[in-house]
């Protein structure tokens, strides 16, 4: 679902998986970086998020992060880091490089998507303490 610049400050929306420390400790690490506030973060479990993937089934929408663009264009998975990676001060680099291999890239999201629960618990205290809104709410 398209929407305005008025609605909001960042122009982009990135969908996460807010009952996963490792999901929130990588979020924050990307909210950290996004010194222009060009990505805002929105729990997968929201109703916002609902509208935004509005006709993908629960266990897709769960299966990965997702990324919205203003025109309503929806990357998940693999497919978000190239077109993220743009968004981000000095990601041009890695965004080529995800956007060179795609299926590489869909692989290496597949292998952390399937371990988050072990790579959060590697973490430990420090993935189960981190609120992306705290970051995002401080930007505003």
């Amino acid at each position: 679902m398209p929407y305005t610049e008025g609605e909001m400050a960042a122009d982009h929306v990135l969908l996460y998986d807010a009952d996963c420390g490792f999901c929130r400790w990588s979020l924050d690490k990307i909210l950290a970086r996004d010194r222009d506030g060009r990505v805002r973060a929105v729990p997968l479990q929201s109703p916002e998020a609902d509208t935004l993937l509005r006709g993908m089934d629960h266990d897709e929408k769960m299966a990965s992060w997702h990324l919205v663009t203003p025109d309503g264009t929806i990357y998940s998975a693999g497919a978000a880091a190239a077109p993220l990676m743009r968004l981000l001060p000095h990601g041009g680099p890695f965004a080529a490089a995800a956007a060179a291999v795609p299926p590489l890239t869909g692989v290496a999201y597949r292998l952390v998507a399937r371990n988050r629960t072990r790579l959060g618990k590697m973490l430990g205290a420090q993935a189960c303490s981190v609120d992306p809104a705290s970051r995002a709410d401080s930007k505003r």
